[in-house]
């Protein structure tokens, strides 16, 4: 039987891709999709058949703003990331929750992440089955600590599963004076408690549906069963979709290029940042593919700038792959089998490098703060030049390449 679903998708590209291929997998079987989103993403949605519902926050004019650069500026500290989280969304959080309130008036089973918790709100005051989405391991484990503290494993196994606890406290203190009042005055629904709604929500064994692999985060054994690992879920280059003639041109005049992105991500300083990209591929003796705005950037024999190419066409193509490592982006970089280097910015970016660093799939990350030319072309030798290095990123990417994780994830949403 066939029913609406609503997924909100508050975030960046990397947060609205995984969830628009999801809808596509729901919508095949036969359910009505809806997706919260960015007015900014509206053509991408739309154009992948689902229905679209806006939120009138646009990421990059957050990023690029004071409050959005003071945002990057706090790395993966998580006092930091939420404070400077809060200040941002702050100003416009009761639009943003009147806006997924609306969107999900008439839904039957709704899926959000835990970012703001909108779904749990939004889904009590409806009272619809709701499942949670987490992009990154947000699930206390004895088996390691929450992805922005990582120092939870100083203290073994017991100071892993207070990581993600104090990551949940620090996010709800900070959240329930503007949450709470909320509830009251919009939903009529009483306060949340000290303990929020994360503790609320394992009691009640919400599902939780993470969309990586367990060959990039092994499931760990504490996990309960309503906590599902389901595989990447992944859109692919529109059938037919075909390279813009510069673009072909350049892949077939040598040798794989080497791509480099950074996508919602913007620099302190984008100028310097670009130079130090350029002088980088050129130390390596590499070639590049560098995203950006050809109309601003110039190109020269070695160096092609590109507005927006899919990464599911682009990245197999590719010698190696450096980005900023979020969770989607990384997800694309590993799949395609090719190295993988991490320029993280904030947030659980610098987590998803250690990973790619640990499967052998790159080098460690190289902070965008502090990125030199020498490190970054010293890191580009090193995953161009070992054979080790790219072995393991093709080994993964063929694993990763078998998985049906938006399958899985339909499988189980069949059940709620």
């Amino acid at each position: 039987m066939s029913r609406l679903i609503v997924i909100i998708a508050a975030g960046s590209r990397g947060d609205i891709q995984p969830c628009v291929a999801l809808g596509q997998g729901l919508t095949a079987r036969g359910d009505k999709v809806r997706l919260v989103a960015s007015a900014r993403y509206e053509p991408m949605v739309t154009a992948a058949g689902l229905e679209f519902a806006a939120l009138t926050a646009d990421p990059t004019e957050i990023l690029t703003s004071e409050e959005g650069q003071e945002w990057l500026a706090g790395g993966r500290d998580p006092v930091k990331f939420i404070r400077n989280f809060k200040r941002v969304i702050g100003p416009m959080a009761d639009r943003l929750l009147s806006e997924a309130l609306a969107a999900g008036q008439d839904a039957e089973l709704l899926l959000a992440p835990t970012i703001g918790f909108f779904g749990e709100h939004v889904g009590e005051h409806l009272d619809i089955p709701r499942a949670l989405i987490h992009f990154q391991p947000s699930q206390p484990t004895g088996a390691f600590p929450h992805p922005l503290l990582p120092q939870g494993r100083l203290l073994g196994p017991a100071g892993n599963r207070l990581s993600f606890q104090a990551v949940d406290q620090v996010a709800w203190q900070l959240l329930r004076p503007f949450i709470n009042p909320w509830r009251q005055r919009s939903l009529g629904l009483a306060k949340l408690p000290l303990r929020g709604p994360m503790h609320r929500a394992r009691r009640d064994r919400r599902p939780v549906l993470c969309c990586f692999s367990e060959a990039v985060v092994p499931r760990p054994a504490d996990w309960p069963s309503y906590v599902h690992t389901t595989g990447y879920w992944f859109v692919d280059a529109a059938a037919g979709w075909t390279p813009p003639p510069e673009l072909a041109e350049f892949l077939a005049a040598g040798p794989p290029p080497v791509y480099v992105g950074f996508g919602s991500m913007v620099p302190a300083d984008p100028t310097r940042t670009d130079s130090v990209v350029r002088a980088a591929l050129r130390r390596a003796g590499v070639r590049g593919i560098v995203s950006g705005d050809p109309a601003r950037a110039p190109h020269d024999d070695d160096i092609l700038v590109v507005n927006d190419v899919p990464h599911a066409w682009l990245f197999p193509r590719m010698a190696a792959v450096v980005h900023h490592g979020g969770a989607g982006t990384t997800a694309a970089g590993l799949r395609a089998g090719v190295p993988t280097i991490v320029c993280p910015f904030f947030g659980d970016q610098p987590y998803w490098g250690e990973r790619v660093a640990a499967l052998g799939a790159g080098p460690r990350p190289l902070p965008i703060k502090g990125l030199t030319a020498g490190r970054l072309s010293a890191a580009l030798e090193q995953a161009t030049g070992s054979e080790r290095m790219r072995s393991a990123a093709t080994g993964l990417g063929e694993r990763l390449s078998a998985e049906d994780g938006v399958g899985a994830a339909c499988d189980i949403l069949s059940t709620l």
